[in-house]
């Protein structure tokens, strides 16, 4: 009569690929959920920045710093920045402009929040000195 002896790893090629496969799909995802949200935190930036030079302007207002954001943001089209708001405000010698929205979500249940702001001093004309 024959003796069975377990010896060898059958089969534990399969047991390390069910633990080891979603850890790494999960990484790998979780890589691209970040690059999503620097992209659209980066598309944010840029929409503050060109809003906040249009409100800056000599004779400028914060609806046209609102507006230039929003061109910005239109000319970009539906990248991974979603559910965008522009906020401006414009007082005498400031002017504020913020871009809020969500990034473009990869991994469920991660919503990452975007916030871009640029500041800056509004432009005057200052006359010649006597």
């Amino acid at each position: 009569m024959q003796r069975l002896q377990l010896t060898g790893d059958r089969g534990s090629a399969t047991a390390q690929a069910v633990i080891v496969l979603p850890v790494a799909f999960l990484a790998f995802f979780a890589i691209v959920q970040f690059a999503m949200w620097s992209h659209a935190t980066h598309i944010a930036q840029a929409a503050a920045s060109h809003g906040l030079a249009a409100a800056r302007a000599h004779n400028g207002s914060s609806a046209e710093g609102t507006a230039g954001a929003r061109g910005v943001l239109a000319d970009l089209g539906t990248g991974p920045l979603r559910d965008v708001d522009v906020l401006c405000e414009r007082s005498s010698e400031t002017a504020l402009v913020q871009v809020l929205g969500t990034a473009k979500q990869v991994v469920p249940f991660l919503h990452l929040r975007v916030h871009a702001e640029a500041a800056g001093p509004v432009e005057r004309f200052v006359g010649p000195r006597r």
